[in-house]
């Protein structure tokens, strides 16, 4: 039984170099990025040749890409800013949660985009850096790295990133597909409030909006939330969203309107419930016992919620009531 095991053994040695030789053949035998359908006319290169270069050689890209990425966009910061912040010791590397928090705690709004190469090209002729996650590794063996792509050569095959201590790194498709593929192609912008990448979904942009909110100003979550609305107009949680920040702004008849127009379009519970609290605290007391008997017509979750705003009102002696 001995021999029959040491048999076994140095078998097993012998075959996994050629198991190994198969899987990385097999990985390379295609690459997962989906060519771009260029329209007639459109550009098959472009480089944003201003974005700033912060070079890194140690755990540290992720502050360097994020740095790279809102100073582009005129949020000036540096790594050093940002390590505190984002870097976790323990992981000795930065997690996808702790970029995008990072980039809101710089004021800027974060939004992962599609990962494909359509979204790329799309995010850098709009002229928006795009920070993307790459394993240089294996899946067996990773070695994570935030890189920034910064432009483009569809004719070579190529994109250019900043990446580590290389200012102009020239990848091929190619190579970067399957480095980028190993994290599920994940990527995202970061911009001031105001603007929104080219590329985004209307979901993503809905969430980021909402986690840009919780530790934004007032101020800055209103114009980030009126930039989305001229886009998705039809969308009931930006439009929640933007009478919540008008409100904590201070602007309670802008934040009224938003909710009216709010409660009749989309029949909101919710909303009918905000307008009858500002309607209260302006002193117009018959017109918040109607709005939150509406929601009470609607409220389903909310009934207790409306509820509780109707005893408000009723206890209230206020001109008009």
């Amino acid at each position: 039984m001995l021999a029959t095991l040491i048999r076994r053994l140095r078998a097993l040695r012998l075959a996994l170099p050629a198991a190994l030789c198969a899987l990385l053949l097999a990985a390379c035998a295609s690459t997962p990025l989906q060519p771009v359908a260029l329209a007639p006319g459109a550009p098959t290169r472009a480089e944003l040749v201003d974005t700033p270069f912060f070079p890194d050689d140690s755990h540290f890209c992720g502050p360097a890409a994020l740095a790279t990425s809102l100073s582009a966009v005129g949020l000036a910061t540096t790594p050093a800013q940002l390590v505190g912040q984002v870097f976790l010791p323990g992981r000795e590397g930065t997690l996808q949660i702790e970029m995008l928090s990072g980039a809101r705690r710089q004021g800027a709004v974060a939004m992962v985009i599609p990962g494909t190469l359509a979204a790329l090209k799309q995010e850098v002729d709009a002229g928006h850096p795009v920070v993307v996650l790459q394993n240089l590794g294996l899946s067996w063996a990773p070695s994570w790295h935030y890189a920034v792509v910064v432009g483009y050569d569809l004719e070579r095959e190529l994109l250019l990133l900043r990446s580590g201590p290389m200012r102009r790194q020239e990848m091929t498709l190619r190579t970067f597909g399957h480095t980028w593929q190993r994290s599920q192609f994940w990527a995202f912008v970061a911009l001031p409030p105001g603007r929104l990448p080219a590329s985004v979904a209307e979901p993503d942009a809905t969430r980021a909006l909402v986690a840009f909110e919780r530790n934004a100003a007032p101020a800055a979550a209103v114009i980030a939330y009126r930039a989305a609305l001229q886009r998705w107009p039809h969308n009931a949680t930006l439009a929640m969203g933007l009478g919540n920040a008008l409100y904590a702004s201070g602007d309670l008849p802008a934040a009224a309107q938003v909710f009216r127009n709010a409660a009749v379009t989309h029949r909101l519970a919710a909303a009918y419930n905000n307008l009858a609290r500002i309607l209260l605290q302006q002193g117009r007391a018959a017109e918040a016992k109607q709005a939150a008997e509406d929601g009470l017509a609607l409220a389903g979750p909310l009934r207790a919620t409306l509820l509780d705003t109707l005893r408000d009102i009723e206890a209230t002696k206020l001109p008009g009531a």
